[in-house]
């Protein structure tokens, strides 16, 4: 079975919401967490500074092109890649621990995947 690669995008939306979330709370770090809880607080207002940035970097950035998801098909298995998916199953075979039928069934299924 071919495996799937998804990979998403955020929205410009999506970007904005999560800038103005974060500057809420740099505002509650600089005047509830930091005075509060002093190196904790600073480390929160960090945190919470870094994720505005790329949140607007993401939304505003030169590179932004719109939300994507994109569905690709991973390779299926390389010529060599099949060749020894046979020889093993042609082993299991000869060693006696898969039926004919087994080996027939399971010998079809990869040459389908040529």
């Amino acid at each position: 079975m071919a495996r799937k690669r998804v990979t998403y995008r955020p929205s410009k939306a999506g970007s904005v919401f999560g800038g103005v979330a974060g500057l809420i709370f740099v505002g509650i770090g600089l005047f509830v967490v930091i005075p509060a809880f002093g190196p904790f607080g600073v480390l929160w207002t960090l945190l919470a500074a870094g994720i505005t940035i790329a949140s607007f970097y993401q939304a505003f950035g030169r590179k932004y092109t719109g939300p994507e998801i994109h569905i690709e098909d991973e390779e299926c298995g390389k010529p060599e890649d099949v060749q020894q998916r046979l020889e093993t199953l042609r082993a299991l075979y000869e060693q006696k621990l898969i039926t004919p039928e087994e080996y027939e069934r399971k010998r079809q299924e990869i040459l389908k995947e040529l």
